[in-house]
C-alpha cells in the first residue's frame, strides 16, 4: 500500500472542472500537455498557427470525445493574441485556471547568420507573446477555481502583489 493511503494519482491530481489554455498544442510537448491536462479532468483550449495540423488534432480529440476546443492563432501577432483570449473568455465563461505558454521558435542557423528581423520575430514569438498572453489572461485567472490568480509567477519588478502597487526601481515601467 502506498504511503499516501492508497489514493490514486487521479484523485490526488484531479483537475475536474478546471479550464486551461495551452498555446502550441497541435504537436510536440504542447500536444502532450493538452492530452495530459484532459486526462486529469481539465477542459482545454489550444491554438496553433498551422490550420491543417490543428484540424487533424481537433478531429482526433472529437472522435475520442475529449473536451478540447481549438483556435488558429499566430501568437507572434498581437491582434491574434487578443482574439485568442476573447475566444478563451467566451469558451470558459470568463475564467481560466491554467495558462501554458508553450509556443516557441528555435532558429535553425548560427546566430551570426540571423538578420535583425529574424531575431525580432524570435523574441516576439518566444518572449513578448508569453508576457502579453499572461497580461491578457490575468483577469480570467483571478476568477480561477483552483488558485484564484495566486499561481501567477513573474520576476521582479513585475511581481503580482495583493493590494498595493509594488515598489519599482527607478527606470522601470
Amino acid at each position: 500500500m502506498a504511503a499516501d493511503g492508497g489514493i490514486s494519482r487521479g484523485e490526488r491530481w484531479s483537475l475536474a472542472g478546471t479550464a486551461a489554455l495551452v498555446t502550441g498544442g497541435s504537436k510536440g510537448i504542447g500536444h502532450a500537455i493538452v492530452e495530459e491536462l484532459v486526462g486529469f479532468g481539465a477542459r482545454v483550449h489550444t491554438c496553433s498557427r498551422n490550420a491543417a495540423e490543428l484540424e487533424e488534432c481537433r478531429r482526433r480529440w472529437e472522435e475520442l470525445k475529449l473536451p478540447v476546443t481549438v483556435s488558429i492563432c499566430d501568437v507572434s501577432v498581437r491582434a491574434e493574441r487578443e482574439k485568442l483570449m476573447e475566444t478563451v473568455k467566451q469558451t470558459f465563461d470568463g475564467k481560466l485556471d491554467i495558462l501554458v505558454n508553450n509556443t516557441g521558435q528555435m532558429p535553425l542557423k548560427a546566430a551570426m547568420e540571423c538578420t535583425a528581423d529574424e531575431y525580432t520575430q524570435l523574441l516576439t514569438t518566444n518572449l513578448e507573446s508569453c508576457f502579453h498572453l499572461s497580461q491578457l489572461a490575468h483577469p480570467l485567472l483571478l476568477r480561477a477555481s483552483i488558485a484564484r490568480g495566486s499561481g501567477i509567477s513573474t520576476s521582479p519588478p513585475f511581481q503580482a502583489q495583493s493590494g498595493a502597487e509594488p515598489e519599482r526601481p527607478k527606470g522601470w515601467c
